[in-house]
């Protein structure tokens, strides 16, 4: 087998968090200007850009989004109108969502509101 020096790693939204060195808390309370320093100082630490780069497509993880929301999958697809299947589907990863739905859930993720109110429904 060819040697291609790259490490893949599988992780699914409800496995526990890979265990490293580094210091979550810290690197969560950085600032834009921290951030913006560190990625200066290391040219390796800058982020991948996803529509700059061929190949990439960003996709929403919608258990991370759904969980930030603090509701049940029953709940995230009755406000979006999403059938729970598909819900369901999406975050355990048996299907991707297609082009249209990618863009709703990044609309969603933007503004999570503001979508509930354009459907009718109330947000938490």
């Amino acid at each position: 087998m060819k040697q291609t020096g790259i490490i893949s790693v599988e992780h699914n939204p409800d496995d526990p968090p890979i265990k490293t060195d580094t210091d979550w808390d810290r690197v969560n309370a950085m600032t834009d200007e921290e951030i913006r320093a560190a990625v200066a100082d290391d040219p390796d630490a800058a982020p991948i850009p996803v529509h700059d780069t061929p190949g990439l497509i960003r996709i929403v993880n919608t258990k991370r989004l759904r969980d930030r929301l603090g509701l049940t999958q029953e709940a995230f697809a009755e406000r979006y109108r999403i059938p729970v299947g598909t819900l369901r589907d999406w975050e355990q990863g048996r299907k991707l969502p297609d082009a249209p739905a990618r863009a709703y859930l990044t609309v969603i993720e933007k503004d999570p509101n503001a979508v509930a109110g354009l459907l009718g429904e109330t947000a938490a």
